[in-house]
């Protein structure tokens, strides 16, 4: 991932609209109702309208310009993919099956060359059969410059793919390492082993798109449809999305995605408070509504908890991200590993989830991995501080520092009220450590001069709030971008914000790469987050929850932890 910054803000979109936006949902509530029934009795039956009401409209609704973290389930109905996510609950979602290829992707021995067959039967909106051609040209297209903002790793890991841009500029030139010889068969071939190969052909580009129906920029407005839905009005790019059935998919090639309404209403751009209210009251078209970037805030959260009828209609998600602090090294005092030690014993992890809405919303971290299985997580703590901190350790290491009389800092965070890098919580780091002498002064900044601030490697402070979260859930995508040397970028975003260039990190990373063995991978990152925890150059701090609520007439609640968000492909209505 060398260009982060895409996913980030995209991210960043579906995750911070005030202290109760941000990007998961759930399969059980605080009652720990029936997932499946989704608070409505009887078996899931087709037909209805189901509404989805979302604070972020669904902007740029073309497979090569949506970044699939940030653009929920909503996407998935329309455009499918080589592969997909596993459409279950908790756990069992974070893995990758097929989608329209007969199985996850064959690879060479190096995991250089990955090879994939697509199912039979498989036709578009129109009725026109899918053609392997029809993915390498909707990949292709994703490289145009005026397409961009997708998942950016194809042009790192295919062959050409740093130099190509798109079949627009290049006059039709398609890429050399992207071969179809049948119309069911293609085979990409990579610059380096990428084991993970099967997450990233989950991604929008890898829908395909017939080459005579594109329009370029224009195609938005009415993308042929692969999915069980075909889209029939988009107002306002996105903020009015309304799918109906794709009488031309069969259930028959398609074992994730269950359609059962005959209509989906996307209305975006809500208040949040007002989602809320109206999911609450569950009056009319909303009885049948859901939201997908929409949580409860903890003001919502106690009202709910007093309420049975609508703590049953609450879920808890996760999804794989981390909010933490950041040190950079090349500014003192923080090039001193013992004054990082010590902030890191002096963090009172209590006072921070308070600060980001209470323990219903946000759990401690002390791994930069999330606690999930599927990341690699192993459980470590390399500076334990218990709930509240321990300053007494803190003033020993900053003693040992050269600080006996304390030491004056500044912290950077931004001034959005997100939860995430929020003034509250950049005050209760402040008070936490105050109490081991050291003085915190705060220096609150506009979220874009916040995020132009901490990624660029000649602006970046050295102590700042960020986050991160997964574009699958692998601790590839996790720890790649943020301690990988080679992707220290000098002259443009960089994530890397420690500048950790460890010849023994790089050379873990590439050997993790070449396992196709995704269970051994993700041993292996665990073991690495916890060797990269001893440097401190970050202090994670809590790992987000999210809680949804949804109408009364929902059935089949469906939330993996791959996105945390309530699957609409799930979905059925009374």
């Amino acid at each position: 991932m060398r260009h982060p910054s895409r996913r980030t803000r995209r991210a960043a979109a579906a995750l911070t609209v005030s202290l109760i936006v941000t990007a998961g949902a759930a399969a059980c509530g605080p009652e720990d109702n029936d997932a499946k029934s989704g608070g409505a009795d009887g078996d899931p039956q087709k037909g209805g309208t189901l509404t989805v009401l979302n604070a972020v409209p669904q902007t740029d609704f073309d497979p090569a310009r949506l970044y699939t973290s940030g653009g929920g389930n909503v996407p998935s109905l329309v455009f499918r993919t080589l592969t997909t996510r596993n459409r279950e609950d908790g756990a069992k979602g974070t893995e990758v099956v097929p989608d329209l290829a007969t199985d996850t992707g064959r690879p060479n021995k190096d995991a250089t060359v990955w090879t994939y067959t697509l199912k039979e039967g498989l036709k578009y909106e129109d009725g026109t059969k899918i053609t392997s051609a029809d993915v390498k040209y909707g990949i292709e297209r994703s490289f145009a410059a005026e397409l961009s903002g997708g998942a950016p790793y194809l042009r790192d890991w295919l062959i050409g793919g740093a130099d190509y841009q798109g079949p627009y500029k290049d006059k039709g030139k398609g890429l050399d390492s992207i071969e179809t010889p049948d119309e069911r068969t293609i085979v990409f071939r990579l610059n380096k082993p990428e084991g993970e190969f099967p997450f990233l052909a989950t991604q929008t580009q890898f829908a395909p798109v017939p080459k005579s129906a594109d329009k370029g920029t224009k195609y938005e407005e009415h993308p042929v449809s692969s999915g069980p839905y075909k889209v029939v009005r988009n107002e306002n790019d996105g903020e009015r999305l309304v799918l109906e059935r794709n009488e031309h998919w069969s259930e028959k090639t398609d074992a994730e995605r269950k359609a059962y309404p005959d209509r989906i209403d996307v209305r975006s751009g809500l208040d949040s408070s007002v989602i809320n209210q109206r999911l609450s009251a569950s009056q009319g078209a909303d009885a049948a509504a859901v939201t997908t970037d929409t949580n409860l805030g903890p003001a919502e959260i106690a009202k709910v908890s007093g309420d049975k009828e609508l703590a049953a209609r609450v879920g808890t998600g996760h999804f794989g991200y981390t909010n933490y602090i950041a040190f950079n090294p090349k500014v003192k005092p923080f090039d001193d590993p013992k004054v990082r030690q010590a902030i890191a014993y002096a963090v009172d992890r209590t006072s921070v989830i308070n600060a980001a809405g209470g323990s219903s919303l946000a759990e401690p971290a002390t791994t930069y991995l999330p606690n999930q299985k599927s990341f690699g997580y192993t459980a470590h703590d390399h500076f334990p501080a218990g709930e509240s901190g321990d300053p007494a350790k803190a003033k020993e290491l900053l003693k040992e520092a050269g600080h006996a009389d304390g030491l004056t800092v500044t912290l950077t965070h931004s001034n959005a009220k997100d939860f995430e890098t929020s003034p509250e919580i950049a005050t209760a780091l402040q008070d936490a450590l105050q109490k081991a002498g050291i003085t915190v002064e705060l220096e609150g900044l506009e979220d874009n001069d916040y995020r132009d601030t901490i990624h660029d490697a000649k602006s970046e402070p050295g102590f700042f709030l960020a986050h991160w979260g997964a574009d699958w859930p692998s601790g590839g995508p996790f720890l790649a971008p943020i301690f990988d040397g080679r992707q220290i970028v000098r002259d443009g975003a960089n994530f890397n914000t420690g500048f950790l260039d460890d010849k023994s990190v790089n050379d873990e990373i590439d050997a993790i790469n070449k396992l196709t063995d995704l269970d051994e991978a993700a041993q292996r990152w665990g073991a690495l987050d916890k060797k990269i925890g001893e440097k401190a150059l970050t202090v994670p701090l809590f790992h987000p929850v999210y809680k949804r609520l949804y109408g009364k007439d929902v059935k089949n609640v469906v939330i993996s932890d791959w996105t945390g968000v309530l699957d609409v492909s799930q979905v059925a209505v009374k």
